[in-house]
């Protein structure tokens, strides 16, 4: 465990941190348990038995952004100095998830989303804050360590075969699932009954750890029979229910299902067949109304030739169809039924930002209302975080983006609408990486919170507060810095719904990396926290309160 490996405090020069434990590698370990639940555990890695400093491979970074350069060690953890004022109020814990490492030896992984996941936190206590990373042990993970090269395929990485016979095994696994990935890089997620998970693309891709050591725990298995090899890496988790949708690739369509708290047993709502195309489009999120869950239908959708192919396409395992037109499904959370398939514009979505109800003067549903971060129906969004191109910030300029908004009607037509929720150029063309306030889940809101543009540049280099009542933005900026998603925390028993602050970890182009913290309402900046190392980008978080 993490104690036996403890070597004391210490000062890291020439930073003026305390650190409670100094870089180690991960160690074999016995795994906690938690008798109550479904886990399996994930085998340790083979390191040195000595508790020696070992950073993980480094790359050169004489011309990268630290953005994009692998982590330099596969754990820390320390108090940082605080520049501003903590809130009283702000206790708990914020984890980060994202990838971190970008290498095997002297071999550099192609794009953004193949990276081995490191967590990271910030932990608010009495207006002290401490910080730490770990790498998540994922098989995945294990296997490169280990065997020093890529053995299970990633977003866009394929295990390269030693011989004919080799390629056509690894056909084979491919189609069980077993050479899936489960490197579990993009989001992270506090269940109601307080378990935490790391997520991704594969269904085998989800990790429960430690919120507060950050320790691998072991891989969260599903008890039902549903099956599938792939679900939507964005589930809809609150206290009382975990909502996701498993992609049928055989029978085109989506199954909506429903995990209670304090079980491992996911149940079918109700089933989407596609009206379009010959595989469902990619659910890399969905949003959900009070009494609805929203099933998008992209026509980017999967593709299994695409799959199959050694080396990636522009759109590796997907391809645009858009012959094969664009849907909104509406179905209702109480009974599975359908009530609205509508045709929409072309879309090109990673990130649903909320949805909510349209009411009519007798309180009668009319419609619902959808917002997502919208690319302009442009796949090309894909290619361009391959991470050569993140790293050649004057050639590739981030393709544009706004808010779209999509209105469903439940009158029986057809047809929806999908427009701009306020004109792109309020947050510079840019937008991904979304919050708002969680008590405003499919709720009517006001506010959301996401990555926005000042150009030129390559890639969302802002924080963007977005008034989608007045049609405004307000954008946070410094420059040279790469700021993940700003990720909202209400303060306990506010009444407004922008009463909170709003964290975000940074990535400077000094190579340096912090926390920051800004009001939730006037969107100026409380408080920052440096890193005594730099930060590589991170995708999703979630808040783990103090109990």
């Amino acid at each position: 465990m993490m104690a036996s490996m403890a070597m004391g405090s210490c000062i890291i020069s020439p930073f003026n941190f305390k650190t409670k434990h100094p870089i180690l590698p991960i160690q074999p370990s016995s795994k906690p348990t938690l008798s109550n639940f479904t886990i399996r555990s994930i085998a340790s890695p083979v390191h040195p038995p000595s508790p020696v400093v070992v950073p993980l491979p480094e790359i050169d970074t004489s011309n990268n952004h630290v953005a994009w350069t692998s982590i330099r060690q596969d754990r820390w953890e320390g108090e940082l100095s605080i520049q501003g004022h903590l809130p009283s109020w702000l206790s708990g814990t914020y984890l980060r998830n994202g990838p971190g490492l970008w290498n095997i030896g002297d071999y550099n992984f192609r794009h953004l989303f193949d990276g081995y996941a490191t967590i990271v936190k910030l932990h608010f206590d009495n207006g002290r804050l401490i910080a730490g990373h770990r790498q998540i042990e994922s098989n995945a993970y294990k296997a490169a360590m280990k065997n020093q090269k890529i053995c299970y395929r990633e977003f866009s990485e394929v295990p390269k075969a030693d011989n004919f016979l080799a390629y056509v095994g690894e056909l084979a696994n491919l189609f069980s699932g077993a050479s899936l990935t489960d490197n579990a890089n993009t989001g992270v997620v506090k269940l109601g009954d307080g378990r935490v998970v790391c997520l991704t693309e594969t269904q085998k891709g989800s990790i429960m750890i430690d919120p507060d050591t950050l320790e691998t725990v072991g891989q969260f298995e599903y008890s039902d029979s549903l099956g599938g090899l792939i679900h939507s890496a964005h589930p809809i988790v609150t206290d009382s229910e975990f909502l996701t949708l498993l992609p049928d690739l055989l029978n085109p369509g989506y199954l909506v299902v429903r995990m209670e708290p304090s079980s491992n047993e996911r149940k079918v709502i109700g089933r989407v067949n596609c009206k379009g195309g010959p595989a469902p489009g990619w659910v890399h999120s969905f949003p959900v109304t009070e009494n609805y869950v929203v099933v998008p239908e992209m026509p980017l959708r999967y593709c299994a030739q695409n799959l199959l192919r050694a080396e990636p396409t522009p759109l590796y395992k997907f391809e645009w169809r858009p012959e094969s037109k664009a849907f909104m499904h509406v179905m209702c959370k109480a009974s599975g039924n359908i009530v609205a398939s509508v045709e929409v514009p072309l879309f090109i979505t990673f990130h649903f930002i909320n949805a909510y109800e349209e009411r009519d003067e007798k309180g009668r549903i009319t419609a619902v209302i959808a917002d997502c971060c919208e690319h302009n129906a442009d796949p090309a969004i894909l290619d361009r975080l391959r991470l050569h191109n993140l790293r050649d910030s004057l050639k590739y300029p981030l393709p544009d983006a706004r808010v779209g908004r999509f209105r469903i009607p439940l009158d029986g037509s057809g047809y929806g609408k999908l427009e701009a929720a306020l004109d792109p150029d309020e947050h510079g063309r840019g937008m991904d990486m979304c919050s708002f306030n969680p008590a405003y889940l499919g709720k009517k809101y006001r506010y959301a919170y996401a990555c926005g543009a000042e150009r030129p540049c390559n890639f969302p280099n802002t924080l963007t507060k977005i008034d989608l009542v007045k049609k405004v933005a307000k954008n946070w900026y410094e420059e040279g810095t790469i700021p993940s998603e700003p990720f909202f925390v209400a303060r306990p028993g506010a009444t407004e719904e922008d009463d909170g602050v709003v964290i975000s970890m940074v990535s400077a182009q000094n190579g340096e990396g912090y926390a920051l913290l800004l009001d939730g309402s006037t969107f100026e900046e409380i408080a920052r926290a440096k890193f005594p190392y730099g930060l590589p980008y991170g995708l999703h978080g979630c808040w783990v309160p103090k109990n």
